[in-house]
């Protein structure tokens, strides 16, 4: 009943952070974070969490990161990458390094570094998004540039998170044949999902699996469309579960498998003969989005932020390494994204600078290694996990801040060719 009691408590403060988000106009991730943080300090929940509640926030991240990748369009992607590859690899690159270095001056553990560097490489491309919106700026090509790029650093940083993780806990030997151990899983993982989203999912094809007795004729829409429509929610959640079982096989974490998994389901998959008229895709992305995010993907977070225990003197100590490295990652982040977006992309300064602030924010994955490396493994002390706490929290404030000050100067170059109000 215990547990009960603290889902109970769990569920009003997340639609308590859902009011928030939504009347600030932030992302639900740092309310999240905030509310798991006022309620352990209060003593509404326990400092020691309890085993159902940590198996439901596993849960949550997996079904986070499945929706994630679930809502990503496979073909504009890739049509989008051509001009956003640059600006994803030096726009991670530059704060990888940067975190990296800065953690090794104040720490000097290599471990500690690399979660440094991983947890501050990926974008929240959300936030962004929610901010350049409210501003009219979300049609705009820059807006698409961000969003490309945020995509291509997410996958980038999954396949560091699935390479390194495994160095900085212990399970591989950090050598050049450890290394080439878990690089070799890594791509391995990644070809099984290649293989399975190019020619097992299909349901035409003109390859050998097309040739299989049985198998050959049956692909994805035909799981999805058997038996009750009722259970198409059921398939894609057991098609995420075991994509994240499938990476903990090859020693990653589940969320890689779930974001993989979501990116191989297209939309054709959901066009069903029986029901033409009905758009399954867009329905059971609706209910997956609610699952991820509004009911069991927030447990995650809350519990996450009831990690966050108030101590007036380990938030004194960290004064220093939050302002050095917030602004290490604010100038490395926008610059080199900006950069990027100039020479690799062909956008105008104007559009580079926004793309740059666009790419400041961290949410979902940062935290997702937070997790792994503070919670599971206890790979980061505790004056590292609230330094990267506070650091996301200050770029996450920089996302707007910046888009509403870049505006003026956006708008002078792309408004009037855009015709933006």
């Amino acid at each position: 009943m215990e547990s009960l009691v603290q889902l109970a408590i769990i569920w009003v403060s997340v639609f308590i952070a859902s009011v928030m988000a939504t009347k600030t106009k932030m992302t639900p991730v740092l309310f999240f974070l905030f509310m798991g943080a006022v309620l352990v300090n209060t003593g509404i929940l326990p400092q020691t969490g309890d085993p159902f509640i940590r198996g439901f926030a596993e849960l949550g991240i997996i079904l986070i990161m499945f929706a994630l990748g679930f809502e990503e369009n496979t073909r504009d992607f890739i049509v989008s990458m051509k001009r956003s590859w640059g600006i994803a690899l030096f726009g991670a690159l530059a704060p990888f390094c940067a975190a990296y270095l800065i953690a090794d001056y104040f720490w000097g553990d290599i471990n500690i570094s690399i979660m440094c560097g991983l947890a501050m490489t990926a974008t929240a491309v959300s936030l962004t998004m929610v901010s350049l919106k409210s501003m009219n700026l979300h049609k705009t090509p820059a807006a698409k540039g961000i969003m490309t790029s945020a995509i291509l650093d997410d996958i980038g940083s999954l396949i560091l998170v699935a390479i390194l993780i495994p160095i900085a806990t212990g399970d591989a030997v950090l050598s050049v044949w450890g290394i080439a151990e878990i690089a070799g899983k890594a791509v391995i993982f990644f070809i099984i999902i290649t293989i399975i989203g190019m020619w097992i999912l299909p349901d035409k094809s003109d390859n050998l699996i097309a040739k299989i007795p049985f198998i050959g004729k049956h692909g994805a829409k035909s799981l999805m469309s058997f038996g009750k429509e009722e259970n198409v929610i059921l398939t894609v959640l057991l098609v995420a579960v075991s994509a994240g079982l499938l990476a903990q096989e090859f020693g990653f974490h589940p969320a890689v498998g779930a974001y993989m998994a979501g990116l191989i389901l297209r939309e054709e998959y959901f066009q069903f003969i029986e029901t033409p008229d009905v758009n399954h895709y867009k329905e059971t992305k609706r209910i997956v989005d609610n699952v991820a995010f509004t009911w069991i993907g927030p447990i995650f977070f809350v519990e996450l932020g009831a990690k966050i225990i108030f101590d007036a003197d380990i938030f004194m100590a960290i004064i220093p390494q939050v302002i050095i490295l917030s602004l290490g990652l604010l100038i490395s982040q926008v610059i080199s994204a900006a950069m990027a977006a100039k020479y690799t992309g062909g956008f105008v300064w104007q559009e580079s600078i926004m793309i740059g602030i666009g790419m400041l924010g961290r949410a979902e994955l940062a935290f997702v290694v937070m997790d792994i490396a503070y919670v599971q493994h206890h790979i980061i002390t505790t004056d590292v996990f609230y330094t990267l706490m506070a650091t996301a929290l200050v770029l996450n404030i920089a996302v707007p801040v910046g888009i509403v000050l870049w505006k003026p100067y956006f708008m002078s170059e792309t408004g009037k060719k855009e015709n933006i109000p």
